[in-house]
């Protein structure tokens, strides 16, 4: 998915789910290939800092009031259309933010080359454009932003695949859409999960998944804040222990040094008592590890656990406070926070609005 000369490129990804793994070989553009206006950008090297660094802005801060400006973007080229020879748009993917560019033959600046160019760009390329912020005279179908780009400038900065595994708008479809193209005889194509998690990165490109990943982030964030407030502290207990913490088999083993045996925590439950027997009264931590048996060689081994643990003074009741304190806030924080991350979420995966009674 990167330019780089004629050489096997591998990508590892983690992210909380078994090794991802793509190799690639890409032949980089021909030499000569950048233009004032447009062209494939070289390598960046970072030999030396930039004489003036640029100002960039990004796609969801395009709004209305921004009309007349020149801005800076980046983002993947989500689809391309051709009005006759001169007028060529472009959909521009920033995370889940979304925005239409044009580009006009006759524009100052703009040659019959560049317009072949971005045509020629394929698919889910990273690209970098110049342009003038407008206001259509109609609203804009199929973006989040209800302003245009004017092109003036427009780079490919890496170039994609055109072997994609898989259509963007395939991997966004929801249940609902599936299920209804079925009831009116139609077969729409679907993107089996096993094929996107072969593809994770392409795959966590989809809007539903973005919003994923910023709604766990701000959990995350605001458990530890909340807690925080209320005198707990962050710790970080061992992941790799002599013996089973809790019991049972569901628990990863593996060799230590000198032929020793260990296992990944599979809970910090001990730990945390211990901490408490310590003096440190309230204690919180994130993420742990659990094997699970199962017919498939896709399952859950890592999740993410919010933990905490404290001292009791007088009675359970304690306990009962702070977990009532913690959820009513939570919840409340992310459907405050988080209305666009869960909007486009509902889209793809349809949920009941959690409400919370106090």
């Amino acid at each position: 998915m990167f330019r780089h000369n004629i050489q096997p490129i591998v990508f590892l990804s983690y992210l909380s789910l078994p090794l991802v793994l793509f190799c690639y070989y890409i032949s980089s553009p021909s030499e000569g290939s950048f233009t004032t206006n447009y062209g494939y950008l070289p390598c960046i090297i970072s030999r030396d800092p930039p004489a003036c660094w640029l100002s960039w802005t990004d796609v969801n801060e395009l709004v209305p009031e921004a009309a007349g400006r020149t801005v800076l973007v980046r983002g993947w080229v989500q689809a391309i259309r051709s009005v006759g020879k001169k007028l060529t748009f472009l959909v521009v993917r920033d995370g889940f933010a979304i925005v239409q560019c044009v580009i006009f033959t006759g524009k100052a600046g703009v040659v019959d080359e560049m317009t072949q160019f971005s045509r020629n760009i394929p698919k889910e390329s990273f690209i970098r454009i110049e342009g003038i912020v407008s206001v259509p005279s109609k609203p804009l179908q199929g973006t989040t932003q209800q302003v245009e780009l004017s092109v003036n400038k427009i780079y490919c900065i890496s170039q994609a695949l055109n072997l994609s595994p898989f259509l963007f708008e395939d991997a966004t479809r929801s249940y609902e859409e599936l299920k209804d193209a079925v009831d009116r005889g139609q077969k729409l194509p679907d993107v089996a999960l096993d094929i996107r998690l072969n593809n994770r990165p392409y795959d966590l490109r989809t809007p539903a998944n973005q919003a994923i990943f910023r709604i766990q982030s701000l959990a995350e964030s605001e458990f530890c804040k909340i807690l925080a407030s209320k005198g707990f502290l962050g710790t970080h207990t061992p992941k790799i222990t002599p013996g089973v913490s809790e019991g049972g088999s569901a628990v990863f083993m593996l060799k230590y040094v000198n032929g020793q045996t260990a296992s990944l925590a599979q809970s910090p439950q001990l730990y945390k008592q211990m901490l408490i027997n310590a003096g440190l009264k309230q204690v919180m931590e994130v993420g742990v590890y659990r094997a699970e048996k199962s017919n498939t060689y896709r399952h859950l081994c890592e999740y993410i656990g919010l933990h905490a643990e404290m001292e009791i003074k007088e009675h359970y009741f304690e306990v009962i406070d702070i977990v009532d304190i913690l959820f009513v806030k939570l919840f409340d924080h992310i459907t405050q926070t988080c209305k666009a991350e869960l909007d486009i979420l509902k889209n793809q995966h349809p949920f009941e609005p959690l409400k919370v009674k106090v």
